[in-house]
């Protein structure tokens, strides 16, 4: 079923991707469930490319209704090896404008409702997760919005907070303390399940407006915001086609052989319909 070199997600603001062509849909069926939308498939700067709304067309699903795993695992039945994520975040410093784009090389994770690995059911493994992001594909995301004029920072930490509510004060003036960068509610799980499926992942986050923590935060408008989102898809376009331009075409990094050494579990334990479940994404580890 291969049919894509490079997934794109698009968060808030962004449900489709200008400058496709030869496009078409393709709805994918997993083990998992159904992921948050059909596949948009198709070229862009001369590469395969599927892209997928993360909440839906129409923004419908909640974050932590998200089916992480099905979009994960559907991404790499469509042949994907890297993943360029785009998600709407809060500020956590003065530094981070509204229209500025961070690349997060870290994460907090401060959520609790969801299954962020593909593991279980019989089976054992863990991959390594210090460096969370891949560096081949963030540093081309960084560089890609210096290419298209806008603010780009590669590095920082974004905290991943469950919502759908925003933080309180309190809350926000703590992941200060820790020195966090942003804070959204998407990212992290796509990033472990990336790592667990030899995904090269790396995501743009995209600054709405500062976290609460700002004095004068309270008197920011919807329509403020709605600007910002819309100016920041805008920006995020140009970013998503130059960074899928640079792409380098060969793999070099660790990401394509992160579940290697994964498994635990002895291999005539593990669960023949567990197998086939993640033959795909295991298959050659557990012969």
């Amino acid at each position: 079923m291969a049919q894509a070199e490079i997934g794109i997600i698009g968060g808030s603001g962004l449900y489709s991707m200008p400058g496709f062509t030869d496009t078409h849909e393709e709805r994918v069926e997993t083990p998992f469930g159904e992921p948050s939308d059909a596949f948009v498939l198709g070229q862009l700067e001369g590469r395969n490319v599927a892209f997928l709304a993360r909440h839906g067309r129409g923004h419908r699903i909640l974050p932590s209704e998200l089916n992480f795993r099905a979009n994960m695992y559907a991404f790499k039945k469509l042949g994907v090896e890297r993943i360029l994520s785009v998600s709407a975040v809060g500020s956590l410093k003065e530094e981070h404008k509204p229209t500025d784009f961070v690349v997060p090389d870290q994460f907090i994770d401060r959520t609790f409702h969801r299954v962020s690995t593909f593991f279980g059911d019989g089976i054992v493994g863990h991959v390594a997760f210090g460096d969370p992001v891949c560096a081949t594909v963030a540093k081309t995301a960084a560089e890609a919005c210096t290419t298209a004029g806008v603010i780009g920072k590669l590095g920082g930490t974004y905290v991943c907070m469950e919502g759908p509510q925003f933080s309180t004060r309190a809350e926000s003036n703590l992941y200060r303390s820790w020195g966090a960068d942003v804070i959204g509610m998407t990212n992290l799980q796509e990033a472990k399940l990336a790592r667990e499926a030899e995904i090269c992942y790396a995501t743009v986050a995209m600054v709405t407006d500062y976290d609460c923590w700002r004095e004068g935060h309270d008197a920011v408008t919807i329509e403020e915001i709605v600007a910002v989102l819309h100016k920041n898809a805008e920006n995020a376009s140009r970013v998503v086609k130059a960074a899928i331009a640079a792409m380098p075409k060969e793999r070099t990094c660790a990401c394509a052989s992160a579940a290697q050494y994964a498994v635990l579990t002895q291999r005539d334990l593990i669960p023949a319909a567990t197998k086939e479940k993640l033959k795909l994404l295991f298959g050659k580890y557990l012969d």
